[in-house]
């Protein structure tokens, strides 16, 4: 069963979906899924984007079954990483999306995290802190959206590049197949041929270093974005010679087209 492995539910912040609305989509696409609710720790804004695990589990553990897993989605930081581990260690998760959404506590949505700064700058930033969060959250499985800040830099291209970034992109890359983790295809960006083929070479560059695991997911927020763009994510996998995985209890599972 194909899986889509990264979605949110009205355990976020930011959606509303429910379980019965993923479910149902879910169920018509004859998808699997995996909730990955946010959690950032020390968030700007307080009580934002997290979430009561407690009542997560208690809520949804009901419904757990091979086709519907029960994951997290973790915001990085190297000052968060004690309460990040205490929370992933408790709790019986299926899954844990590492992501960089915060830099220098500033959400990287907003402008004034690119305001007066070079796209070169902002990028290198965001790719050393993204290094810096992979060399100690040991504990996650799979680096999500790599390319997330190319959503929301205020540049005339916001795109990532590999030969406009080869150094930082390289040491994430390099950590990320040495720890033997995943990197996530994040489906969110990927409507354009713009998009793929700007991504494509980092996936390569990913295989070229070792990486062998992506999983896929469309980071959706509305049951209509739940498998969106999952085959064009698998038809990067397959050229770029990568293996499509998810988790189970923590333990990594080939996924079957």
């Amino acid at each position: 069963m194909i899986f889509d492995t990264h979605m949110h539910t009205r355990f976020s912040t930011d959606s509303r979906m429910t379980l019965e609305e993923a479910v149902g989509q879910s169920r018509q696409l004859g998808l699997g899924i995996v909730l990955t609710e946010h959690m950032d720790l020390a968030y700007p804004e307080p009580a934002a984007f997290t979430f009561d695990v407690d009542a997560y589990f208690q809520s949804y553990g009901p419904y757990r079954s091979d086709s519907l897993l029960l994951g997290i989605e973790i915001g990085m930081r190297t000052d968060c990483l004690d309460g990040n581990r205490e929370i992933i260690e408790r709790y019986p998760f299926d899954y844990c999306i590492g992501s960089i959404h915060v830099v220098d506590n500033m959400d990287i949505y907003q402008e004034g995290f690119y305001l007066s700064r070079s796209k070169q700058e902002v990028y290198h930033q965001y790719f050393s802190s993204m290094a810096d969060c992979l060399a100690c959250h040991d504990f996650v499985d799979s680096l999500g959206h790599i390319d997330y800040i190319a959503r929301y830099a205020r540049y005339a291209d916001p795109e990532i590049y590999c030969h406009e970034l080869q150094d930082d992109i390289d040491q994430v890359l390099k950590l990320v197949a040495a720890k033997g983790k995943a990197m996530e295809i994040n489906t969110r960006r990927l409507q354009s041929q713009e998009f793929v083929d700007a991504l494509l070479p980092v996936y390569q560059r990913f295989y070229q270093l070792g990486g062998r695991y992506v999983t896929i997911g469309s980071d959706a927020h509305k049951a209509a974005d739940i498998g969106r763009g999952l085959a064009t994510a698998q038809a990067i996998a397959d050229h770029c010679q990568l293996k499509v995985v998810k988790f189970r209890e923590r333990r990594m599972e080939y996924v079957r087209a």
